[in-house]
């Protein structure tokens, strides 16, 4: 769940830096959409009664190339989305979300590809007595994520143009309170853009051969991760987390980083849902005797945009001695900021597949 109101943090630096030092251009555009929740678990499937329906209301500022990483990026967007989501479901409710995102072009400009990241709000979360049946949103606050691919053409007609394409718009809490079972709406999406101040938009400038070369030797990393998450069983408190992490990186150009590490991971939640387990079903294959520490290894990806970077990474435990909690190959998604040459903050996600175990918030330091 904080995890988006993070990244918006992360975004806003951002986005008041870049807006201080070089003259702004900026647009608006307006989207309705009509889909469906797709049934990613069976848990879900008694929610999905009708075709949610919704808006997104977006303001972006335009990027010409005046700093380099925009030339890198075929000059992408970054602003900031609203969006309304009729889940159309009597015990789903409405969603609210606010997210910071990017917009990036292809085929001449004319297919625009959007990512954003944020939180959203639930009008009628899960209840133990009131509205039980939403094991979908544990809470009422959520962590929000939507994609989304137009077919985009700009200043048709005085600074008017149209859109339409697809979303896939999803809420989760990363199972930072329980139920979280999470929804996935698949929508089809028409609307309209307009830049402001149209008639004084410059032309892009050129890239340059220096913004393409450029490496850097290998570095080590010093990482603390923490948080809190629960049990994933309804009615668990939250327990905190700590996860100690070391790894190399090597940038290969300006865009990317490469990563390989380890993580060694201390939960308080898998220590008491393994108690959990050993009294609830005693003739079980659980003692309670079992050791609750895992360590993984992982490789991963850097994506950077100024000072602020997408992180992708990919682990697998190799000290794992209860493997009934979660599967032993996990993922790593989120937002890292420099804040100095040597040190970082980040909001990540670390999943199971599908299954989010918790939201990671780091300090790294980069030697």
């Amino acid at each position: 769940m904080k995890f988006g109101a993070l990244f918006v943090f992360f975004f806003s630096l951002t986005f008041c830096s870049a807006q201080n030092e070089i003259k702004k251009y900026y647009a608006v555009d307006a989207n309705y959409f009509y889909g469906t929740i797709i049934e990613h678990n069976p848990h879900i499937a008694h929610l999905i009664t009708g075709h949610p329906t919704g808006a997104i209301l977006s303001f972006q500022r335009k990027t010409y190339g005046l700093e380099s990483w925009e030339r890198r990026y075929n000059y992408p967007d970054f602003g900031y989305s609203f969006t309304y989501q009729d889940m159309q479901n009597e015990y789903l409710g409405q969603n609210f979300g606010l997210y910071g995102h990017f917009n990036f072009y292809f085929l001449n400009r004319n297919l625009m590809f959007r990512v954003g990241q944020g939180l959203a709000y639930t009008s009628n979360p899960y209840h133990r007595d009131n509205n039980y049946i939403n094991n979908a949103y544990g809470s009422r606050l959520l962590s929000s994520t939507y994609v989304m691919g137009n077919y985009h053409r700009q200043n048709i007609y005085k600074g008017f143009g149209v859109q339409a394409g697809i979303s896939l718009i999803h809420y989760s809490n990363a199972d930072y309170k329980s139920p979280n079972n999470s929804t996935n709406t698949f929508t089809f999406n028409v609307g309209l853009n307009y830049l402001l101040d149209h008639e004084n938009h410059p032309e892009y400038i050129p890239k340059e051969r220096s913004d393409i070369k450029y490496t850097e030797p290998v570095h080590l990393n010093l990482v603390l991760r923490s948080g809190v998450n629960t049990t994933g069983i309804i009615g668990s408190e939250q327990y905190p987390f700590l996860i100690l992490s070391s790894f190399a990186d090597k940038v290969v150009n300006r865009k990317s980083t490469l990563q390989a590490g380890v993580d060694v991971i201390f939960s308080k939640a898998m220590e008491e849902y393994i108690y959990y387990r050993s009294v609830a079903f005693p003739n079980g294959n659980t003692t309670g005797e079992e050791d609750s520490k895992r360590v993984g290894v992982f490789i991963g990806h850097q994506l950077t945009f100024n000072k602020l970077s997408l992180i992708t990474q990919a682990g697998m435990y190799v000290y794992y001695p209860y493997d009934d909690y979660v599967d032993q190959i996990y993922n790593r998604v989120g937002l890292q900021r420099k804040i100095t040459d040597h040190w970082w903050a980040s909001a990540t996600v670390r999943s199971h597949g599908a299954n989010a175990e918790m939201v990671e918030f780091s300090l790294g330091y980069r030697l």
